[in-house]
């Protein structure tokens, strides 16, 4: 044994074997590479939440599961809680399930084929939405302000509504019978006895709404309404008729509608962008319809969906025509009570309809 100098001048003691220095530096090589190799496991592993069978699910399988349940605070995702606990063992029990599938070639089947292309197509299509969406212009203060003034309805004097939902069937004319009975009515619970005595099928429910969840076209519409009047709608099939029982008011300041209504206005706008979108990709597409499509094209061309309306950047005028299909501005005050749903009782519908529509 004798010393040996680094360049860096330390001393190492080693025993020169056969071929001295050379065996020696592949010695000093496998050592590194051994070292690296147990470096990547470690961080391998910690990385790795379970193993089932041979399949490995990860921290990050987890973290992705949670991102889905919006309940889970972002903070919790990184640590093991009971949300990531509970996410774990339910990717356990689906990574069983799915090496189960595997063994019995469920995964080839044709319809499972099917319906994994149709997810694949999904996923990848909302992620191209997505990316359309981001280039929406957010709502500046004077266009929120101007949403709120424009709408007094939903903010100024939104008020809830204890309504009671009657849907019939009806033929067109039965529907012009109703039209004259739901006048003629004394209480509502005599137009109820009506329908039971001519043998109405109909179905009800006591519902309580606060103003922003009613359909956005009826939020002004219902503004109007007085207690002890009605909605008569004509439906396909029939009529709905919305009673409303009583009202009472709880408004909603401008601080607290701002921050709904930003988030309503940048929503419509991507709504809006992505549909322009869509129309320009078509245009500029060629698409040829075969088969019996090709006629079915021909006779009624395709026709875009209509994109909601939204005023210019520079200032909101109160919408003219919105789809029924529209939400309001979810606005983040304290829930009215629900009623269960049912019919109510003659004593609580024993109320006048002075006024009725």
């Amino acid at each position: 044994r004798q010393p040996m100098k680094t360049p860096a001048g330390s001393p190492f003691f080693v025993a020169r074997p056969p071929g001295g220095a050379k065996l020696f530096i592949i010695a000093i090589g496998v050592c590194a590479l051994l070292l690296a190799g147990c470096g990547k496991k470690d961080k391998e592993a910690t990385q790795t939440a379970a193993k089932v069978n041979k399949e490995e699910i990860t921290v990050y399988d987890i973290n992705f599961l949670l991102s889905q349940r919006r309940a889970v605070p972002p903070e919790q995702a990184a640590s093991v809680t009971s949300a990531s606990r509970q996410a774990l063992e339910q990717l356990i029990d689906q990574q069983l399930e799915i090496q189960q599938a595997q063994d019995q070639k469920l995964d080839r089947q044709p319809r499972v084929m099917q319906q994994i292309e149709a997810a694949r197509r999904e996923i990848i299509a909302r992620a191209y939405l997505e990316k359309i969406g981001e280039g929406a212009p957010k709502p500046s203060p004077q266009e929120i302000a101007a949403y709120y003034q424009a709408n007094p309805a939903l903010f100024k004097d939104r008020r809830i509504y204890s309504l009671r939902e009657v849907d019939i069937e009806a033929t067109p004319e039965q529907v012009a019978t109703l039209k004259s009975a739901l006048p003629s009515a004394k209480t509502f619970a005599e137009f109820i006895t009506f329908l039971k005595s001519n043998n109405y099928r109909y179905t009800g429910a006591e519902v309580v709404r606060p103003a922003e969840q009613l359909p956005l076209a009826s939020v002004k519409q219902f503004a109007t309404l007085k207690d002890g009047q009605a909605v008569f709608n004509e439906r396909p099939g029939g009529v709905q008729i919305i009673y409303l029982a009583q009202s009472k008011s709880e408004p909603v300041n401008e601080q607290q509608a701002g921050r709904p209504i930003e988030q309503f206005l940048s929503n419509q706008r991507k709504l809006k962008l992505v549909a322009d979108d869509l129309q320009t990709l078509r245009s500029a597409a060629k698409i040829e319809y075969k088969g019996a499509f090709e006629a079915a094209a021909a006779s009624e061309p395709y026709q875009p969906a209509s994109a909601p309306e939204l005023p210019p950047l520079i200032s909101i005028a109160p919408p003219a025509s919105e789809s029924s299909a529209s939400a309001a501005p979810q606005v983040d005050v304290a829930p009215p009570p629900v009623t269960a749903a049912s019919m109510p009782s003659d004593a609580t519908l024993d109320k006048g309809l002075k006024g009725l529509k």
